[in-house]
């Protein structure tokens, strides 16, 4: 099927972009001390550090609140939107050694969340570690899930590990109908999703009064903005309870990032520069107080930081220096630059992305 081809992606462990075929270009603005990637400098618009300029806004860090772990782009599945082009043949893993300089950095950081991510974490070895190590640490703990990478014995296993650590589950669910979320996703992946929900709140996820949290996250299937929140958080709730029983805590509509798979995508279906000039058009200044980039931080699976998973995709490093976790005492200070990149529309578009 088309839609499960990884279409034109750079396939090796040293990049998740080809710089010559993406025209990456790197630039240091010492007026702002931030840096800027423009990854779109054939586009009809301004890059996105000009935007804030003229907006005379600065985008600097808050309190660090919450650490974001990418154990790797190895994932089952090979989704259009994907910003990391992350699939089933990806080698880029976490290792047991990196786990735990996280686990470290994680108890001398104080965060009050921890947010696991991929690919699908589930298919990373030391999961099992990741989880039982950090759940101690901090308040919240959260893993985003594509729901597929739990189905079957190992799958319900580790949902038995979560609900024990009341591990908090961000469930990517695109749409409520099944050719358009297989579409995305690959086919038959919309029926196995049910089937995991359903599985889910049996064991109290998602559940009033259960302490199980269970939130969906549902991404554009073309090149468009998600429609309302509200709106669509409504309509996903009304239709599974009613279609199959379904429930859950919140619904996230977010964005696309023009990068990875849903890049080559966007390219190859000649939509980039329409869909680079809506999210410019829909700058939302009051919603850079809200990006998350300003109270997050985030390793990759090799141990270096970054702003968030977005500036690790195009391997712009936190402070635009190479640093291992394990060379971090704690979270980056209040007040430090954040690198800005053309991929930053996405987070201030409309009502913002979080």
């Amino acid at each position: 099927m088309e839609d499960r081809q990884e279409i034109g992606l750079d396939q090796s462990q040293t990049g998740i972009f080809d710089e010559k075929q993406q025209g990456k270009m790197i630039s240091v603005q010492n007026s702002q001390k931030t840096a800027d990637v423009n990854l779109t400098e054939t586009l009809r618009i301004d890059p996105f550090s000009q935007t804030l300029s003229r907006h005379a806004l600065r985008l600097e860090r808050g309190k660090t609140t919450t650490l974001q772990i990418n154990v790797g782009l190895l994932c089952n599945q090979s989704c259009r939107h994907c910003h990391l082009s992350a699939g089933p043949n990806r080698k880029e893993i976490m290792d047991s050694e990196t786990a735990e300089a996280v686990i470290s950095f994680a108890q001398r950081g104080l965060f009050e969340v921890v947010d696991l991510t991929g690919g699908a974490p589930e298919m990373n070895p030391n999961i099992i570690r990741l989880v039982e190590g950090l759940s101690p640490l901090v308040p919240r703990l959260l893993v985003r899930s594509n729901l597929t990478a739990l189905q079957g014995t190992n799958g319900h296993s580790l949902i038995d590990l979560y609900k024990q650590h009341g591990v908090v589950l961000f469930a990517s669910f695109p749409a409520l109908q099944e050719g358009q979320a297989d579409s995305q996703r690959g086919g038959g992946i919309f029926k196995t999703s049910i089937e995991v929900l359903k599985k889910l709140n049996g064991l109290g996820y998602g559940q009033e009064g259960s302490g199980l949290e269970l939130s969906l996250v549902s991404n554009p299937t073309g090149a468009f903005l998600p429609s309302s929140q509200t709106q669509m958080e409504k309509s996903f709730r009304e239709v599974l309870q009613q279609k199959w029983g379904i429930v859950f805590n919140r619904l996230f509509s977010l964005a696309n990032v023009p990068l990875g798979r849903f890049r080559q995508w966007l390219i190859q279906s000649g939509n980039l520069d329409h869909y680079m000039e809506k999210l410019a058009s829909t700058f939302n200044a009051c919603a850079l107080e809200g990006v998350m980039c300003k109270t997050l931080v985030s390793v990759s699976w090799e141990g270096i930081l970054y702003d968030c998973d977005f500036n690790l995709a195009v391997g712009v490093h936190l402070g635009g220096k190479k640093i291992h976790v394990s060379e971090m005492p704690g979270p980056p200070d209040p007040g430090s630059p954040i690198a800005v990149a053309d991929h930053c529309f996405t987070c201030t578009a409309g009502m913002g992305f979080t």
